[in-house]
């Protein structure tokens, strides 16, 4: 052989690595789109990412993520999922409320979805049944809307002096009208007046608490809705200038002051969704995945604002406590 030509041969079998690389296949990608922002989501992703890891998926290398966040603004949630259907997602999380699951429906009906929401998926109209979604959608069901009189109850035993509640929903929101039914017909059996105020700008829940005062009410049900979490800091200076007991349904709002919060461990929630992107990377069809429903629920009791508001608490709420901040 000619050393010309040996060269040559060694030359082309330096760029054998390089080529192999350029077949590689490029990993999945994972639209993660989110009603909320990503400084409020930090715990909410890890749990995703330990849901994947449980199915043998790791970010960086065998998936990847697309991350998309509405921070609290529903009207950006369209073109964020037409953004993630547009770059081909093998799979979409959709999240943070009914607003993001309908704009990732609405945006494609082939890329399958995942959703983690609070109303029920079949009475939205987002699947066929629990157990057969059919089409591109499956998820985990919060069925916060189902917690909405846990949570009136709960008001109740904390402030059992209250007669006058006031519930703050979010017009915007699908939820809204399904949860103001639930909270009335609860309101009634438990011999209280409920006073609803609405609330979709910042301006608007200042608003609604004028609107509290000038109606008697003397605790307030904050109904579920990414647009509070995102605004739980202004929340909760209200309730504390107004020295008002308030019921939530995440553990954010008693961390910043409000007196209590109950519902779904959304943690549990993520890493149950994450499983389920996983297994349909692996092959598995959302119409054949039911949907998952909760497992954990937390009652937090924020003990600094029940001293502040003069409350003293029944045993009952101490057992029934998964946290107490002091």
């Amino acid at each position: 052989m000619r050393r010309r030509d040996f060269i040559t041969l060694l030359g082309g079998a330096a760029t054998w690595p390089f080529a192999a690389r350029a077949q590689r296949p490029a990993l999945p990608v994972i639209g993660f789109l989110s009603s909320r922002s990503p400084t409020e989501s930090e715990s909410a992703v890890v749990a995703f990412r330990t849901g994947l890891a449980e199915v043998g998926y790791l970010e960086g290398q065998n998936v990847n993520i697309a991350f998309r966040w509405a921070q609290g603004r529903y009207d950006r949630l369209p073109a964020l999922a037409a953004d993630l259907t547009r770059r081909q997602m093998a799979v979409l999380l959709a999240t943070g409320g009914n607003p993001a699951v309908f704009a990732a429906k609405e945006a494609t009906a082939t890329i399958p979805i995942v959703f983690i929401t609070g109303s029920d998926p079949v009475e939205t109209g987002l699947v066929a049944s629990l157990s057969r979604p059919g089409h591109n959608v499956t998820g985990v069901s919060l069925f916060t809307s189902l917690l909405v009189a846990k949570r009136l109850e709960l008001l109740h035993e904390l402030v059992p002096t209250a007669t006058i509640i006031a519930f703050l929903v979010n017009p915007t929101n699908s939820n809204a009208q399904p949860d103001i039914r639930v909270a009335q017909t609860a309101a009634a059996r438990l011999g209280q007046q409920l006073v609803v105020l609405n609330a979709s700008t910042e301006n608007e829940i200042d608003t609604a608490f004028a609107t509290l005062v000038q109606r008697q009410a003397t605790a307030l049900l904050v109904n579920t809705d990414s647009f509070f979490l995102a605004r739980r800091n202004q929340l909760a200076t209200l309730e504390a200038r107004h020295a008002l007991p308030t019921i939530h349904d995440l553990r954010e709002y008693a961390a910043v002051g409000a007196l209590a919060s109950y519902g779904t461990n959304l943690a549990d929630a993520y890493r149950q969704a994450g499983a389920y992107v996983g297994k349909i990377l692996k092959g598995e069809k959302p119409a054949n995945l039911p949907v998952m429903q909760p497992t954990k629920f937390d009652l937090v009791i924020n003990l600094r604002t029940a001293k502040a508001l003069g409350l003293t608490l029944p045993a009952t709420i101490y057992a029934l406590a998964d946290e107490l901040i002091e």
